[in-house]
């Protein structure tokens, strides 16, 4: 009774502690999706929010909004193409830690371009911003370089000449053979018409079957099968001899 309660008990505290762990689990995902579509929607927020000041606002703040946002689409379309082309290629985890140390410098230098929006000093402004474009520039070039560059390994990938030209000849050679065939019904026409276009041979057999018939209803049983014994040309010859002999044998039998 003792060993029942304990395996109960047992039983009892393993689904508790299964219980836990999935609520813990379901909650962390929970987290993780909420976190990740507000940061979403942050990041759209912002986006939307640069492109009305780049199109509205004239001059400095016009310009630093459209290198935020530059610098933004530039990070975020070569992290979603590498994210993308890893799963097929993991060659490419590399670029994506490289895009990672590239994303501090892009979080550095946009952070300096919100500041500069709020600076009410327009020459601290004009003093700041051509270094600023400078570096956002070579940010954003770097980012698409590595996006161009999967871009075209991912094209490189897909276009192999050789296997392509390979297997163009391969399927060449199949549809060919697909389209050169004979059913089995004509093919056993083929075959019967093709015996019967050789009569000779056939009368040929046939007078030679009758010959050896003719010949061998002219011996006795025990000739016949000295005749079916003997194949070669020696052996016939022996055979000859025998014959005669028995034929002198028979000739005093009969006087």
């Amino acid at each position: 009774m003792d060993v029942v309660v304990a395996l109960l008990a047992l039983f009892f505290v393993l689904c508790v502690a299964a219980g836990v762990v999935l609520t813990v689990k379901a909650t962390r995902a929970v987290k993780r999706g909420v976190e990740r579509t507000v940061a979403d929607t942050r990041k759209t927020v912002q986006e939307t929010t640069l492109k009305a000041r780049r199109a509205v606002q004239p001059g400095a703040a016009g310009d630093i909004a459209g290198l935020r946002l530059t610098l933004r689409s530039s990070v975020d379309s070569t992290r979603r193409e590498l994210e993308h082309a890893v799963q097929g290629d993991p060659g490419l985890r590399e670029s994506i830690g490289l895009l990672d140390r590239l994303h501090e410098y892009a979080r550095q230098v946009d952070g300096e371009l919100r500041l500069l929006e709020r600076e009410p000093d327009k020459s601290r402004v004009a003093e700041r911003l051509p270094e600023l474009r400078s570096r956002a520039e070579r940010i954003a070039q770097s980012a698409n370089s590595l996006r161009w560059a999967a871009q075209d390994r991912a094209r490189h990938t897909a276009e192999d000449e050789d296997g392509l030209d390979a297997l163009t000849t391969q399927i060449d050679l199949e549809t060919g053979a697909l389209r050169h065939w004979t059913p089995a019904a004509d093919q056993e026409a083929a075959e019967a018409a093709g015996s019967g276009n050789r009569p000779g041979e056939r009368s040929g057999e046939r007078s030679g079957k009758d010959a050896r018939a003719a010949d061998g209803a002219g011996r006795s049983p025990k000739q016949q099968a000295a005749l079916s014994s003997g194949g070669t040309s020696e052996g016939q010859d022996a055979f000859q001899a025998l014959l005669s002999k028995i034929e002198k044998l028979r000739k005093p039998e009969s006087a």
